[in-house]
């Protein structure tokens, strides 16, 4: 049995409406989308135009600098819409499905008899790649590239996240293929998982080694996983990838098809029907929270978790690297004194409110921030959430100074959105954290490239 490596420092919030282990009944819905936003990096160009026909796996669109990412269609069907934002920027690429499921076919291989090379290839030809992600920045990986490790979290710590074990269970299978074929790009396969009895679908798994996490949010990063095993210095990458992902790797290779097939929870404290679901990638979450969410406050709909989702509308289209859709009250009111007014149902990480004392208690919180942005104010609060060995305060000093020497020595190549999102959460000066090391993210791939 592996050590268990133990993370002290972190923040789970208990948030009431977490899904029970069971399959809801849900139809499919006519709209799916691919979301350029979704992918850091990524000037898209289109391969096709409205009207045109497309199957499953057909190519919608392309890196423009990168010609060889594509990115490809969730359904077959018609391509609806394509929706712009400012400066014609494309946001939503929108697919009509017609219900006939047709699929490119991209042959199966054995991976074992394929160079790394063959195996890349076949997975941009049928629009997986962006599923390999890299460490540092948190971006499309590299396939010339020759990463040190492969990385895969095993379990999702953030608040009301999907139970890995549950969702993944019957799919073993396509799984080890799956895992089969990454070993053909990075020998060096880690796998974390957590400390309990839960473990076993990825703990039976060959050809990888297994790390076992405890402890708060976000021990289920991988981020964090792989700063307590193989932390990233300069120059060095690991490439990361979500279990379902490689579960849609191995199916590629066994049944030569693109599978957006996804198993999701759709949790939340003003949700009625809380589950899990199965959909596919980039499904409009209408037919899920239809007639099955309390209409008493304005709600705000987030295709992800709490901390790192994206907010879409009631008909929006759940993110390409979404397990999950939450629904929470909106917050729209104003409140005396705001955050400084007691009661026994705000939550807070401190002893601020009594409701420390009710250890177990869940809380309907809401997206209401309960104050403005303000200067930073260097409390030690990010120190408190952030289990790496990183001053975040002087971090984001840097980055906001454009200072790339100091943004590399405090520590950004560790750093991922999702890791920082607790310190956005806790930060009294209600600053925009995760945007913010974008920035930082942005400004050092500029910098070296």
């Amino acid at each position: 049995m592996s050590e268990v490596i133990k993370i002290k420092k972190g923040l789970d919030i208990q948030l009431a409406g977490k899904a029970d282990k069971v399959f809801g009944q849900a139809e499919l819905p006519e709209l799916f989308a691919v979301k350029p936003t979704d992918f850091h990096g990524v000037v898209p160009k289109m391969a096709v135009k409205v009207g045109d026909k497309v199957k499953a796996g057909t190519v919608l669109f392309f890196d423009k600098y990168r010609p060889e990412i594509k990115f490809v269609s969730p359904v077959s069907g018609e391509l609806a819409a394509v929706n712009r934002g400012e400066r014609r920027r494309i946001l939503e690429v929108v697919v009509k499905a017609d219900g006939a499921d047709e699929k490119e076919q991209f042959g199966t291989a054995n991976a074992a008899d394929l160079s790394k090379e063959q195996v890349v290839e076949k997975m941009q030809a049928a629009g997986l790649w962006p599923f390999i992600r890299k460490r540092p920045y948190d971006v499309i990986a590299n396939a010339d590239e020759t990463p040190k490790a492969f990385f895969i979290s095993g379990f999702d710590s953030a608040p009301l996240a999907p139970d890995m074990d549950f969702v993944l269970s019957g799919q073993e299978e396509a799984l080890q293929a799956g895992i089969d074929v990454i070993k053909r790009l990075c020998d060096n396969v880690h796998v974390g998982v957590q400390n309990d009895a839960a473990s076993k679908v990825f703990k039976n798994l060959n050809g990888v080694t297994v790390h076992t996490f405890s402890g708060p949010h976000p021990a289920g990063n991988v981020g964090v996983q792989i700063h307590h095993t193989m932390p990233i210095s300069k120059g060095e990458v690991v490439w990361v990838a979500q279990p379902q992902e490689i579960i849609a790797i191995g199916k590629l290779f066994t049944e030569g098809i693109y599978d957006a097939n996804r198993i999701v929870v759709l949790a939340g404290s003003e949700v009625e029907k809380k589950g899990y679901y199965r959909t596919k990638l980039g499904a409009s979450i209408s037919t899920l929270v239809k007639n099955n969410v309390k209409t008493d406050d304005t709600l705000r709909y987030i295709s992800g978790n709490v901390l790192t989702g994206t907010q879409v509308e009631e008909d929006g289209f759940l993110g390409t690297y979404h397990s999950q859709v939450t629904v929470i009250p909106e917050g729209d009111y104003y409140e005396f004194m705001g955050w400084a007014m007691p009661g026994f149902n705000k939550f807070s990480m401190s002893h601020s409110f009594f409701s420390w004392m009710c250890k177990k208690k869940e809380y309907r919180l809401d997206a209401n921030m309960h104050g403005g942005l303000r200067s930073f104010v260097v409390s030690g609060q990010y120190d408190k959430v952030l289990p790496m060995d990183i001053l975040p305060e002087f971090l984001f000093r840097a980055i906001l100074v454009e200072d790339i020497d100091k943004m590399e020595q405090l520590g950004i190549y560790e750093l991922a959105e999702e890791d920082i999102a607790l310190c956005e959460f806790v930060c009294t000066s209600k600053q925009p954290l995760q945007a913010t090391l974008r920035k930082g993210i942005d400004l050092m791939i500029k910098e070296l490239s």
